[in-house]
């Protein structure tokens, strides 16, 4: 799968979510066999907007390799058990990376 691919298919799957709940959330997701393997996942005011770029004000950076993340986001991969066994790495707010988890799995 490309970057291409898996970015459509989050797009896809944000049509699905509710972020109704979240004021603000930005979350830099760095994938460590792609490249360019660099994105963001932002909700501001109840909308999720993906795009292929750095985010330099983001809550927190993820950074896995890109089958892990196609786990964690069809909820195969229990983002605790990642970070437990370094399958997932965050760098800056664990409280929000674990808030961006929730709201995958919505």
């Amino acid at each position: 799968m490309t970057l291409q691919e898996l970015l459509t298919k989050l797009r896809k799957m944000a049509e699905g979510i509710d972020a109704s709940q979240t004021d603000f959330l930005a979350v830099q997701v760095n994938l460590t066999d792609v490249n360019p393997g660099t994105f963001y996942i932002e909700v501001k005011d109840h909308k999720i907007n993906i795009e292929p770029y750095e985010y330099n004000d983001r809550n927190c950076a993820i950074t896995m390799t890109m089958p892990n993340f196609n786990k964690l986001i069809d909820g195969k991969l229990d983002p605790v058990a990642a970070f437990t066994f370094g399958k997932l790495k965050v760098d800056g707010d664990i409280g929000k990376a674990l808030e961006f988890a929730k709201l995958v799995k919505r």
